[in-house]
Formats: structure tokens, C-alpha cells, sequence
């Protein structure tokens, strides 16, 4: 990658209800990159699922970056808070979500569990270009993995309580990790 400072990408700041009530950390902690795809249909789905408060602290579960399928970049939490994307790794990480039907609206049927989806190139390009200015801006990141890589964990299956199925598999075998970890020339926090 080159030296040049890079303008920062086209990003529409639309911020959480619940923004504020989300912990502070300092961004030299923040040391990894998680990519997620939504698992929903689209951008709305994305931002409904996101908005719902699922804890005591009156928060819930969302990424920070969304990059739809057309390119476009949504912030829903600023860098300076912990959003609740993937257990365990929080306070340490940033998530961005690439919308993709993934196993929608099956995700723990045994019967699919494949990811179909392909992730368009101008989904992909965009990821690029928010990953090499997100390198700018926080050289304190150095990893980046995937969301199935750091939540490991297997629930009963909703067709067949019997069968054990992995909860998470963001974003999927159809992700270009070889284009992403060259363009950014961070280790793979996993492999």
C-alpha cells in the first residue's frame, strides 16, 4: 500500500438510538477487523435488527460500518464506542457488516446452511477502500478475520434439536479473503 493519505471514503454517519449508551475505548485498542455479511435481505432489515435493544444496558447487537450491495457505507457506531458484534472480542475490535441474504431466514435449520450469495465487486471494492483508509486512521490494527472464525459456538439445530449446528458462518466461503488480505496486508487473526 502507499504512503499517500487517503480521502476518506463516501460514508453516511447514521448513528444508533442508542449510540451513547454504548462503552468508550480508546482507538489504539482497537487491534482487529471482523467482517460479518447481515444474514438479511437488505439495508433496512439491517438497520431494523440493529435498532432492537436486546440488553439491561439498552442496547443491542450491530456492527459499525454496513456496506450494501451497491457500494454504499453506512456508520452506525462511531469507532470511539463498542458495538456488540461478536462475543468475546468487542472491546478490542470494529465490525463491518457487508449486506448478504447468508442463511436467511434459515440460520440454524440443518437443512441450510450453505451461503449462496456471491458479494458483489462493488461491495467488495468498497470494503477495500474503507479497510486501506481504516488503516490511516487506526495503525493500531493489524488483524482482521472473519465472524464464523471467532464465535465458534454450536447451538441445537431449530429443524432437529438433536443436531448441533456452528451459530455463526459470516461471511461465508464466497468471501474474497485473498483480495482483502492483499489489499490491506494484515495477518489473518485465525489461520
Amino acid at each position: 500500500m502507499s504512503d499517500a493519505v487517503l480521502p476518506s471514503p463516501p460514508i453516511t454517519y447514521a448513528p444508533l438510538p442508542y449510540e451513547s449508551r454504548l462503552a468508550r475505548r480508546r482507538l489504539e485498542h482497537i487491534d482487529m477487523v471482523v467482517i460479518h455479511c447481515t444474514e438479511l435481505p437488505d439495508m433496512a432489515m439491517a438497520r431494523d435488527y440493529g435498532e432492537r435493544v436486546l440488553y439491561d444496558s439498552g442496547t443491542g447487537n450491530s456492527g459499525h460500518y454496513y456496506i450494501d450491495r451497491n457500494g454504499s457505507i453506512q456508520q452506525y457506531v462511531a469507532l470511539e464506542r463498542v458495538a456488540h458484534h461478536v462475543r468475546g472480542h468487542n472491546p478490542h475490535t470494529l465490525g463491518i457488516e457487508l449486506v448478504n441474504s447468508g442463511r436467511y431466514p434459515h440460520w440454524l435449520d440443518s437443512r441450510h446452511q450453505v451461503m449462496h450469495e456471491p458479494y458483489p465487486d462493488v461491495q467488495i471494492a468498497a470494503l477495500v477502500t474503507l479497510l486501506q483508509w481504516l488503516q490511516q486512521q487506526l495503525p493500531s490494527v493489524r488483524r482482521i478475520a472473519g465472524h464464523q472464525e471467532l464465535d465458534t459456538t454450536q447451538e441445537a439445530a431449530s429443524d432437529d434439536p438433536a443436531r448441533k449446528i456452528q451459530r455463526k458462518l459470516d461471511p461465508g466461503p464466497l468471501f474474497p479473503w485473498p483480495r482483502i488480505e492483499a489489499a490491506t496486508g494484515w495477518a489473518h487473526a485465525v489461520r
